[in-house]
């Protein structure tokens, strides 16, 4: 049984992400099951409205707080986590499975000596033991974890676990980390402009070898606009120049959950399909009625994207402005 869990929360320039709540809310949730206390530790410089972690069922929240800590340290985070965890007692950390999350949890497990369970898509208490699902071989098959190590951690895959409000009266300490290593840190953070980020948007529209050309994306964009949406695209696309690394969605890329997924002239190669499936809803546009993209869709159109996209985008602007 958990003597205590943390949730690890992530901030970019001060501002929690999104899967930094999400975190939270399924570390309270899973203390709550089981009945032991929870905790949230947010290693930065400064943190906007801290206590909104509260909303989601932690009340003790812990800003672990260096000047340096503006960028991330994997060092720096590291040490000042296992220093909080191991003066709390804590046995269960649960961390968010994104770029940082999958550097930081790895490393300290190892300084925990501890099990670690990455990409998470769900975790129980089962007859007193932690369990954790998992997908594996590219998506296809789902492994069921029961890390037998005496501090456990897990990642969770962002959208997967849904943020539950159950609110608390927040209770904020600021605790100043002195001299922390920062043998490894972040010295720069080059932002693609202020696009949504692919792997935390919650409607993403992506783009193939189908749309032919660079300057064909601006319907992918289009359509990604009206819909509030994040642009991906296929490693082909990316390979090719068309669009940047950022955008790319699949196995060499980035894994994305969220409730809408539209594959516009994207075959659906086994790379990409493992960066997508855990999708909620999927819907392909394609021209060749065999194509693997069609397998996994929840709806399918047979047809030219340059035909299917203009008359979409139209009616689609009509329903959104309603």
């Amino acid at each position: 049984m958990a003597k205590m869990i943390v949730a690890v929360i992530e901030q970019r320039d001060g501002k929690i992400k999104k899967a930094g709540y999400e975190a939270a809310s399924t570390a309270a949730a899973l203390a709550s099951k089981l009945g032991c206390p929870v905790a949230a530790l947010i290693p930065a410089s400064t943190v906007e409205n801290p206590e909104k972690i509260a909303n989601y069922g932690i009340s003790d929240i812990k800003i672990l707080n260096a000047s340096a800590f503006a960028n991330y340290s994997q060092s720096g985070y590291a040490g000042a986590i296992v220093d909080q965890v191991n003066a709390m007692g804590a046995d269960v950390l649960v961390f968010a499975n994104t770029a940082m999350g999958k550097d930081l949890a790895p490393f300290v497990a190892a300084k925990l000596n501890a099990g670690v369970v990455a990409d998470a898509t769900h975790i129980d208490d089962e007859g007193g033991k932690l369990t954790a699902i998992r997908p594996i071989f590219a998506g296809k098959a789902l492994q069921k974890v029961v890390p037998t190590s005496e501090i456990k951690v897990f990642s969770l895959r962002p959208n997967v676990f849904p943020l539950v409000e159950s609110s608390v009266a927040p209770a904020v300490t600021t605790i100043p980390i002195d001299s922390p290593d920062l043998s490894s840190a972040a010295v720069e953070i080059k932002k693609a402009g202020e696009k949504l980020d692919v792997a935390e948007a919650d409607i993403v529209v992506s783009g193939g070898r189908g749309l032919k050309d660079a300057e064909q994306f601006r319907l992918i964009e289009e359509l990604a606009a009206v819909l509030g949406g994040a642009v991906g695209a296929s490693r082909a696309v990316v390979d090719a120049g068309w669009r940047p690394h950022s955008e790319q969605v699949g196995q060499t890329g980035k894994t994305v959950t969220p409730s809408l997924y539209i594959a516009c002239g994207i075959s659906g190669a086994i790379q990409h399909l493992a960066g997508m499936t855990s999708s909620k809803y999927i819907v392909a546009i394609n021209k060749d009625k065999d194509a693997p993209i069609f397998s996994i869709a929840d709806y399918g159109i047979t047809g030219d994207v340059f035909e299917v996209l203009p008359p979409l985008i139209e009616e689609l602007k009509k329903v959104v402005s309603h």
